[in-house]
């Protein structure tokens, strides 16, 4: 299994989850869907900071990859498939907060 296909799977995983949170707020009375702004300047900042730092322990030569699991595409030293971690735990925190949250606050 590549990088890629796992990183997808995660994904995938956290959209569903963050789905079914909107779907959940939509049926609501009151309360509004959950807004997507915050989510896409966590994400901005996340991929900035995972840029900044897996280029760094790479190049320090904290970890390596081997070629033959990632697709290919870097941004600097750094697979794109590590992107796809921040990125499925920005979309999934807020929407599990939403699901599991405290009921007080509702």
């Amino acid at each position: 299994m590549t990088y890629l296909l796992l990183a997808l799977a995660f994904l995938a995983a956290a959209a569903l989850v963050a789905f079914v949170a909107h779907r959940v707020a939509a049926r609501r009375r009151g309360e509004r869907p959950l807004g997507w702004r915050p989510i896409v300047l966590a994400a901005v900042a996340m991929c900035v900071l995972t840029a900044v730092f897996d280029n760094v322990m790479i190049a320090s030569g904290l970890f390596a990859y081997s070629d033959a699991h990632i697709s290919g595409l870097r941004l600097g030293l750094a697979p794109v498939e590590d992107f796809a971690y921040p990125l499925a735990g920005v979309i999934l925190l807020p929407a599990l907060w939403y699901l599991f949250g405290s009921r007080r606050a509702r």
